[in-house]
């Protein structure tokens, strides 16, 4: 009826799963706002416009960057989309589990503890 240790290691390590996975996606959309950033700021330079805001810099950078982190970050993103799935099946699995013994039965995917003979 309780979890084990097993159970609670792998919720444990599927959370944790998760958290590096879309801090991972979401770093890579970060770094590549600032590097269009960069890039745009640096080539508004080079064209000898020198009263360039930095603020437009960052605007069109992350324009450009929301669509084109999608395709160039497609496999981390698919990455962290699976850990998010498996996350929350985890979690509906465990809620109908609890929702189950407060009604008194037996919980779906649980065992039964017969004593045997």
């Amino acid at each position: 009826m309780s979890e084990g240790p097993s159970d609670l290691s792998t919720g444990e390590r599927t959370r944790n799963r998760v958290v590096v996975d879309v801090s991972l996606y979401a770093a890579a959309r970060l770094v590549l706002v600032v590097a269009l950033s960069g890039a745009i700021y640096g080539l508004a330079r080079l064209l000898g416009i020198t009263q360039f805001p930095i603020v437009v810099a960052v605007l069109f950078a992350l324009i450009i960057a929301m669509p084109s982190g999608i395709w160039l970050f497609g496999p981390l993103r698919r990455r962290a989309t699976a850990s998010l799935a498996i996350a929350g099946e985890r979690r509906r699995r465990e809620r109908e589990q609890l929702q189950a013994r407060l009604r008194g039965e037996e919980a779906p995917g649980e065992e039964s503890e017969e004593p045997e003979s």
